[in-house]
């Protein structure tokens, strides 16, 4: 699938993100050379093929995930710009429309 400017414009535009046209040009290149290497690996034959998640064994360096008591809610809103009471509100970024 070739990956053109135009397409990228328009996933820029829907993402409300501002590209030059040599922003576009490049990243319409590289997402097409990506694509084509994905297209290249989706032909390989995998089938009777173990999933594997990784290479070599893990080891979780992280602590045990355990609830500790939390800040009472009306000083975690004390300064937040606004608020309901209950949770913070922040402006829409998308449109409605």
């Amino acid at each position: 699938m070739a990956i053109t400017k135009d397409t990228i414009r328009q996933i820029a535009g829907l993402a409300k993100i501002g590209l030059t046209d040599e922003e576009a040009e490049r990243f319409a290149r590289d997402l097409s050379k990506i694509d084509t290497f994905v297209g290249q690996v989706a032909k390989l034959e995998t089938e009777g093929v173990a999933p594997a998640t990784h290479s070599v064994q893990m080891k979780s360096v992280y602590r045990d995930d355990v609830m500790i008591p939390s800040l009472p809610r009306e000083e975690l809103l004390a300064n937040a710009p606004e608020h309901d009471g209950s949770g913070f509100l922040t402006p829409k970024v998308l449109d409605e429309g």
